[in-house]
């Protein structure tokens, strides 16, 4: 099947690594669905832009959840690769994330500390205030937040991801009463048409694993009606 590759919209590009911006709805890796990945879409556009004869390398470093969208990085090589996963395994990366929400936190900027479990039979992550004796599977999960701007009833958070944690943002969010909007797993009452949410991976700030350059990646957000507010 030959694929779409004008759908690829790339932000950054070298011998080792590609970072894109994921249009929400589109899945990062394969799964049960068999829908086509992004990760087939990336292959394909190297193939091409490149030239390249045969299988093309791509390694999958991080993944963003389906309904959202917004900046990831693949690797190009198999030393690209490694040498990301230990960035992200240190925490080396700052990982900044904008939400529409149609609700404020109590406090318009600060930190959530909570701890979370996932759940994998209903795919969703459950969040607690503090740690007990009973819930020791439970993991550590931070970010800091500012509301940037409010208009129309809609609230636009920039969040710094400090943990990695399986649906962080939107079960964090939804804990506190303030859901992602059109996200129905945590809280918020009414879906988006197209079953997307507004969550966007934003910004990815890293020191360069090969060639030792900072490096600093951002995403344009979707075009539809609410973010066209901000």
């Amino acid at each position: 099947m030959k694929l779409d590759i004008k759908k690829v919209n790339v932000l950054y590009e070298d011998n080792h690594l590609i970072a894109v911006n994921k249009p929400a709805g589109w899945l990062v890796h394969g799964d049960e669905t068999k829908d086509t990945p992004l990760a087939d879409y990336v292959k394909a556009w190297i193939k091409v832009k490149h030239n390249k004869p045969g299988d093309v390398f791509l390694g999958v470093i991080h993944r963003l959840d389906r309904p959202v969208s917004g900046v990831i990085v693949f690797a190009k090589t198999s030393k690209g690769l490694a040498r990301m996963n230990e960035v992200f395994k240190k925490r080396a990366i700052k990982k900044v994330y904008w939400a529409i929400t149609n609700k404020a936190p109590r406090e318009l900027s600060g930190s959530l500390n909570h701890f979370i479990k996932k759940d994998p039979k209903r795919n969703t992550s459950n969040v607690i205030d503090r740690m007990g004796k009973n819930n020791k599977t439970y993991k550590e999960a931070k970010l800091n937040y500012n509301v940037i701007a409010r208009l129309a009833g809609h609230f636009l958070i920039e969040i710094d991801l400090l943990t990695g944690r399986s649906h962080q943002i939107r079960a964090q969010l939804g804990h506190i009463g303030c859901p992602v909007k059109g996200d129905l797993k945590y809280g918020f009452t009414v879906a988006n048409s197209d079953a997307t949410i507004h969550l966007h991976s934003r910004e990815l700030s890293f020191v360069h694993p090969v060639k030792k350059e900072q490096i600093k990646i951002t995403a344009p957000v979707p075009k539809d009606q609410v973010w066209d507010l901000f």
